[in-house]
């Protein structure tokens, strides 16, 4: 098919409920996409993370290759070989934990919301945060801290309380007799990359702990080692008692992941939950293979010493550029916090062939692949500098 034929067959068939890019690409490897004309991007927004190890891994593509010749579906009534060896490896990365698979982030997230009300055997009060992002079905969409995705759905399901960011005073005093669970990103990726400190992180585990509250950490974004550990908690000497995951896991397809400290693994029995194509074999076989890729490949230090060259890179940027009023993040996870709107940068950059993504309406994420190159940051830097010259 022809671009314009693309354009045409999605206007007259398809929900306009993305905003569309005018791209359309055919192929992939590594941080590299190619359009319908073979002109060559450089992607350091693959996916809004899905990518962590690139397009197209070949270890992944071998085993989908591999499971899908042998069983591509299994109810999960059924015990499912691919999805006890996903879990058994998971159990290297995390706390001691039982697993629940689902298809996306906000899948995860449902499950972690219903096990929270379940746990509160009453108590349903789940506290989350201002410029949270936690989905967009409607358990998530109550649980995300920004009115703009919920105008038009009201009302939202009750019980969800929402308080600044990095302010344990405020989840003190939200902390009521009814509630039952802390939900929060660690980073703030939809909210524009805003960082938890330490010491809030350790508060909060304290005051759960001193409340019998379930501290419920959402990893969608910044797991499989996007932040340079396999998950962001890591970073901070907390263990949540639910861990939600998604994106990167299945390594560009559909996955979801609920992980819950053994203490707690029985709230939810036989019956209670349920996703019919979550953990099927074909995308376990794909998430063990990005797991076994970080691993080998050592992508998790590679995130550690690039994303340090990253910032540093950035930061050199700000110092000559009066236009960028901050960079921060962690890992492979970085927002530039523009003193303007950022459309015109991404749309820059686009043209230029490099591909990035605006938030908050004034903050450039970049988020390459892990396993990206000093050489792929020097030439986004360099179109970046174009960028801000130009603003």
């Amino acid at each position: 098919m022809k671009k314009e034929e693309i354009f045409g067959e999605y206007e007259e068939h398809i929900l306009s409920t993305y905003r569309k890019i005018p791209l359309v690409f055919v192929k992939g490897k590594g941080s590299r996409l190619w359009d319908i004309h073979n002109r060559v991007f450089l992607d350091f927004f693959p996916g809004w993370g899905v990518n962590n190890i690139g397009h197209c891994h070949p270890k992944v593509m071998s085993a989908v290759r591999d499971q899908i010749s042998r069983l591509i579906f299994v109810p999960n009534s059924y015990y499912n070989v691919c999805q006890a060896q996903l879990a058994g490896e998971l159990s290297f990365y995390t706390f001691p934990a039982s697993y629940f698979f689902c298809n996306s982030g906000a899948e995860a997230n449902e499950a972690a919301i219903k096990l929270a009300r379940k746990f509160g055997k009453g108590r349903y009060g789940i506290i989350t945060f201002e410029n949270a992002f936690h989905g967009r079905t409607m358990g998530a969409l109550a649980a995300t801290g920004q009115e703009k995705y919920q105008r038009g759905f009201g009302p939202m399901l009750e019980g969800f309380t929402s308080v600044p960011f990095n302010d344990i005073s405020a989840v003190e005093k939200a902390a009521g007799p009814e509630t039952a669970a802390v939900m929060l990103e660690l980073i703030q990726g939809e909210g524009g990359i805003n960082v938890a400190t330490k010491e809030f992180a350790a508060s909060l585990r304290e005051l759960c702990d001193r409340k019998k509250l379930l501290l419920i950490v959402d990893e969608v974004q910044t797991g499989i080692g996007r932040t340079g550990k396999m998950f962001c908690y890591q970073n901070y000497g907390v263990m949540p008692d639910v861990l939600t995951a998604a994106k990167a896991l299945g390594g560009g397809l559909p996955i979801g992941l609920m992980a819950v400290r053994k203490e707690f693994a029985d709230v939810l029995g036989p019956g209670m939950h349920a996703s019919t194509f979550g953990g099927g074999p074909v995308i376990c076989k794909a998430a063990l293979a990005v797991l076994r890729a970080i691993r080998r490949e050592k992508l998790l230090e590679n995130a550690v010493e690039m994303g340090e060259y990253l910032k540093q890179r950035l930061y050199a940027l700000k110092e000559k550029y009066p236009v960028i009023k901050d960079v921060r993040g962690m890992g492979l996870m970085l927002g530039i916090e523009l003193a303007v709107a950022g459309d015109g940068v991404v749309e820059y950059c686009r043209e230029k062939r490099l591909l990035i993504n605006c938030t908050h309406e004034r903050v450039l994420r970049i988020m390459p692949a892990l396993n990206v190159t000093r050489g792929q940051i020097n030439k986004a830097a360099g179109i970046l500098s174009g960028a801000f010259a130009r603003v």
